[in-house]
């Protein structure tokens, strides 16, 4: 593997994370957000799910988003009498949306995209050492 190599993983690596953080960003902010008559569903949860990608001309693995897709769980349901979407027993059915678990989703994220940065910078701080080292 070579400096671009590293620094192509690494980019897949940052991707990969930013459409974590976007899905995440985009629960959080849907999670309050429902059906617009009686019985209608609300907002239902995005997840991101990802794959290894292969390049064989050069034999280096990296991430890659597979899909994003919907969270099959349940609806939490909220007794709200006077809300649009309410039932005949004054129900109203909420979105599956944990704000705990978006946050936590969305630290792992950030984390995992400053590990990606921090792999690049040393790699572009090593590729220009070399560079100098072959100037001399």
């Amino acid at each position: 593997m070579d400096f671009s190599d590293t620094i192509g993983v690494s980019a897949a690596g940052m991707r990969a994370q930013t459409a974590r953080l976007r899905v995440a960003a985009e629960n959080l902010a849907n999670a309050e957000t429902t059906g617009a008559s009686p019985g209608a569903d609300p907002y239902r949860r995005k997840t991101v799910t990802f794959r290894e990608a292969l390049d064989r001309a050069s034999g280096v693995s990296s991430v890659s988003i597979r899909s994003v897709g919907e969270d099959q769980s349940d609806f939490q349901m909220r007794y709200d009498p006077a809300h649009p979407a309410a039932n005949e027993q004054g129900y109203v059915k909420m979105p599956n949306v944990s704000s705990i678990v978006e946050i936590m989703d969305s630290h792992d994220a950030q984390h995992s995209y400053e590990a990606n940065l921090n792999t690049m910078q040393v790699t572009r701080s090593m590729l220009a050492r070399a560079i100098n080292l072959m100037k001399d």
